[in-house]
């Protein structure tokens, strides 16, 4: 009750462990969602420059977050169920944020990925009558566990393409759904993170504590040219030099040299 330490933790946390964006989410059962959310973003916000994706299932606390929200937030989210497209979609026009499109609707998850690419289609043209552009919204195309449904990972690759080839959006999973009950999730996560940027992702929501999957998007970013000069991946991983360390490299070449 009021303590935010566990917050400050993680989002301290997150940053040092490289995150390009913090998903904020306040949903505690019998609280009152749209303060502490707006409370959470707050905090959160005095802690660090990096954006923030607003994530609530209950529209006041969306707007609630939006109000005290200083930038350009992330919403999170909107599906394409009528209902929630005509709550959302002004919030996010009202505010000029993103928005991450879920794609499924009314008839709940299609395992066809055909279905999931119409649902976002018709998410985006429902936004454009909003006047909000394609631009600002990334659609995650929902990832189904691989142990389930072996097709889960092949789907999601030719919607992502699909996605940006056609409807010129932004992407983005939950990363973890496709290790749902599989021994050694971020081995498998890892190796999904490095498919799924080669083939568009945009963008994933993931620990950043992980770094098995921190290490897998990196590299996946310096074989896609993400990385120019892998300037990233070098800042990262190359061994500091201890001190003195260069000039014992000269003196020994110098010796070389002499008894050449």
């Amino acid at each position: 009750e009021g303590d935010f330490s566990r917050v400050e933790q993680d989002t301290l946390a997150q940053v040092a462990a490289g995150a390009h964006m913090l998903d904020v989410n306040a949903g505690i059962p019998l609280a009152d969602e749209p303060k502490i959310l707006a409370d959470t973003i707050k905090l959160v916000q005095s802690l660090t420059d990096l954006p923030l994706s607003i994530d609530s299932s209950i529209v006041a606390a969306l707007e609630a977050g939006l109000e005290v929200y200083q930038g350009k937030a992330l919403l999170n989210s909107v599906t394409g169920e009528e209902e929630r497209l005509e709550v959302v979609l002004p919030l996010v026009k009202k505010y000029g944020c993103a928005v991450v499109a879920i794609s499924n609707d009314e008839t709940g998850i299609s395992e066809d990925p055909d279905v999931r690419f119409e649902v976002a289609k018709k998410i985006v043209e429902h936004a454009a009558d909003y006047g909000i552009p394609s631009s600002d919204i990334v659609v995650d195309p929902l990832v189904m566990p691989i142990g389930a449904v072996n097709s889960a990972v092949r789907q999601v690759m030719s919607l992502v393409r699909r996605l940006q080839d056609e409807l010129k959006v932004n992407t983005t999973c939950g990363a973890s759904n496709v290790s749902f009950g599989l021994p050694n999730r971020h081995g498998v996560n890892a190796a999904f993170l490095t498919m799924a940027i080669a083939a568009g992702l945009t963008s994933a929501i993931t620990n950043p504590l992980h770094d098995s999957v921190m290490q897998a998007v990196m590299g996946a970013d310096v074989m896609m040219g993400n990385d120019p000069h892998c300037q990233k991946w070098i800042k990262k991983y190359r061994e500091p030099v201890a001190e003195g360390e260069n000039g014992g490299k000269r003196e020994r070449r110098r010796a070389k040299v002499k008894r050449g």
